[in-house]
């Protein structure tokens, strides 16, 4: 059985590597996740997010810094560096609180910083 961290850093290599497919796959059919941008339930949703966030940030570096693990819960944070189409560099922290049952995500709640260009 998959840790949250576990899921959390094979989820993260494939957004890294804007894998929209795969980073789907990593939730359940009915899965949510929230963030500063609102709540998305289910595949469609979800990928229409990530397809979105892909478009307008097309590089993304992601390294996870702490994890507070709790059964299948855990609160995990991490810093990113986002690099937009015109080649911007941007820094991003948060923190998730991510619910897994059967290696995939459940739900996902994302807090984080406002991006702060570098």
């Amino acid at each position: 059985m998959r840790t949250p961290q576990e899921v959390a850093e094979s989820y993260w290599a494939a957004e890294c590597r804007r894998d929209v497919d795969a980073v789907v796959a990593h939730y359940h059919v009915d899965g949510s996740y929230e963030g500063p941008d609102g709540l998305r339930c289910g595949h469609a949703e979800i990928r229409t997010m990530y397809e979105e966030h892909a478009r307008l940030n097309p590089g993304l570096e992601l390294e996870i810094t702490r994890d507070f693990p709790l059964g299948d819960w855990a609160a995990i944070e991490w810093v990113a560096v986002q690099t937009d189409t015109a080649g911007e560099r941007s820094r991003v922290r948060g923190v998730v609180v991510a619910h897994v049952r059967d290696g995939k995500f459940v739900s996902v709640r994302d807090y984080e910083d406002p991006p702060t260009p570098m």
